[in-house]
């Protein structure tokens, strides 16, 4: 008797040990995921006690400054979608408002903050966020929503009452790199308007600041021109797609029409809701090559005339536009015009990869242009149609950004480099003294499988693991302290050919996404991979409440 009676009173106290740990878990998660933040802030001094939003709370700006006031009002409104407080943005001081408050603070002369850092210190009664420019108060913001519990994330407060806590921290945070980007392909797959802007919210939250939109290809022209409109009439849309890999062999064709383009009214509200956000958006309109549904259209743009139709398979095509015809550069800077109009940024995109110079070869008309300019061979005809590009693009104001194919017969002067075939091509820009963006293919491809293909979707090849991408160091150790200063940052590339849906492009991205935010974002001092995972853990909780289809279990 007296052993079975202890044999109870042990199963039960394991059972208030368990318990109490559980609730403890629980209790940790919601009020203080402190070390949960993606990407790794570069200092965190915990303290005692918390802070606690109430609807006493206000968000103050010392100034009446548009900017910043958009800021806070980006605060509170996914504050109070998710907790129903009401919580408004009001003018004051530091002086004037000392408790119940965050105060969003620009200070042009601190210190150590770079364009883009920001110090964020929470106290007990009150929370004061420092930046030297609106878009660092901006990432501030995310953090303070990755302090917050998860719930911060909901757009309903139905289910949430709080209380909604934070931990009394002190963080002082920059950035490693200026440019950190993410790239999706709409051509070969068409995305809609409200999954673009769910997609920069994933950037906006990873601190992500370029988004690279891929919007012409062979297989779908996905922006209205107005001087053009054949190139959405007609080549926007292709006949059918092809089914599974295109290595499997008969080919075979879904038979189902497939296109969609976005006006120049929906790329404005694009560009204004990405800006918001501190994203900018990098079109990439694709020249020489990829040229196919231009093509499609104006046939005497090509080499040969044409017929062509949109592509409904994918690859490299041998039809690319045709660099002996003045008419083709004409068009191009009629697109581009318009282009610049929609853009506000400072880097155009023109492509330049995978453009097959066999049509060139037998072209009287590029065959004459490379004996009147002096060229040595097709791949300086290739330069020279990206220098004429460039010299176009820079007087508007524009800088041009290639994949790193443009090195082939002689970079154009003021070009920045995308180099995705390895680091190679950025190492031999850098050191020519062009800026450079990494986005190579051993770590930055999203589109590849992320564990063994038996058991992954279907995708066009290679395996890059989520460790692959945390790894990754986008400046070479083979470069001078000078060279590497022209190391811009890196991107992740999404493309298409094997991604139909939204629901697919999430869970090619993330949590790939968020490993490579850690590596443009984060020093290489503080990353490391067992803390990033334990952080993770937290992390994939806020984007549950987003509704991201992440891939749960990355290897």
């Amino acid at each position: 008797m007296k052993q079975s009676r202890m044999n109870r009173l042990i199963k039960l106290s394991m059972m208030i040990i368990i318990l109490t740990c559980l609730t403890a878990l629980f209790f940790c998660d919601r009020r203080h995921p402190t070390y949960s933040v993606i990407p790794k802030p570069a200092f965190i001094q915990e303290k005692e006690s918390s802070f606690e939003i109430t609807q006493a709370f206000c968000v103050a700006i010392e100034k009446s400054d548009s900017e910043v006031r958009n800021v806070g009002l980006y605060f509170t409104d996914r504050l109070n979608r998710a907790s129903g407080l009401g919580i408004p943005v009001i003018e004051g001081s530091k002086e004037d408002i000392s408790e119940n408050a965050l105060l969003l603070r620009l200070e042009p002369d601190t210190e150590g903050l770079g364009k883009e850092g920001y110090e964020l210190d929470i106290h007990p009664d009150h929370i004061v966020l420092t930046a030297r420019s609106p878009a660092g108060l901006f990432y501030g913001i995310q953090t303070i929503f990755q302090l917050l519990p998860v719930d911060v994330y909901s757009d309903s407060s139905a289910s949430q009452n709080g209380p909604w806590d934070l931990p009394c921290v002190t963080i002082r945070d920059v950035p490693r790199y200026q440019y950190r980007g993410m790239h999706l392909d709409v051509c070969r797959h068409f995305f809609p308007k409200s999954f673009i802007k769910k997609y920069i919210d994933l950037l906006a939250l990873h601190k992500f600041n370029k988004f690279h939109w891929h919007l012409t290809e062979d297989q779908g022209w996905r922006i209205e021109i107005k001087k053009y409109p054949g190139l959405t009439e007609k080549g926007a849309y292709r006949k059918e797609t092809l089914v599974g890999h295109s290595r499997s062999k008969p080919h075979v064709f879904d038979g189902t029409p497939h296109g969609g383009y976005y006006t120049q009214d929906d790329i404005r509200e694009i560009v204004a809701y990405a800006r918001d956000r501190y994203v900018t958006v990098i079109p990439e309109i694709e020249m020489p090559g990829h040229a196919t549904a231009a093509l499609a259209v104006y046939p005497e743009l090509s080499c040969t005339g044409g017929p062509f139709e949109v592509a409904t398979q994918w690859g490299v095509f041998e039809d690319v536009y045709c660099a002996g015809n003045d008419r083709v550069f004409e068009f191009l800077e009629d697109v581009l015009t318009e282009v610049i109009d929609l853009f506000p940024g400072t880097y155009v995109h023109v492509g330049g990869d995978e453009c097959p110079k066999v049509r060139w070869e037998v072209c009287e008309k590029c065959q004459a242009r490379i004996e009147a300019e002096g060229l040595k061979d097709e791949d300086e005809l290739q330069s020279y149609f990206i220098r004429r590009i460039e010299t176009f693009l820079s007087s508007r104001g524009r800088r041009l950004i290639g994949w790193d194919e443009i090195l082939e017969g002689g970079l154009a002067p003021e070009a920045t480099v995308m180099s995705w075939r390895g680091m190679e091509g950025g190492i031999e820009a850098a050191q020519q003294g062009h800026d450079v963006i990494m986005t190579p293919i051993s770590h930055c491809y999203f589109d590849y499988y992320q564990a063994d293909p038996q058991d992954e979707p279907l995708a066009i090849g290679g395996k890059i693991t989520l460790k692959d991408v945390y790894t990754f160091e986008p400046t070479p150790a083979s470069l001078t302290p000078v060279q590497a200063e022209h190391i811009l940052g890196a991107q992740g590339n999404v493309w298409t050919e094997y991604i139909e849906t939204p629901e697919h492009v999430e869970y090619m991205s993330v949590p790939r996404m968020c490993a490579l935010a850690e590596v443009v974002w984060s020093s290489r001092e503080v990353r490391n991979w067992k803390d990033f995972k334990a952080r993770l853990n937290a992390h994939v909780h806020r984007l549950d409440k987003m509704g991201v289809n992440y891939r749960k279990e990355s290897k």
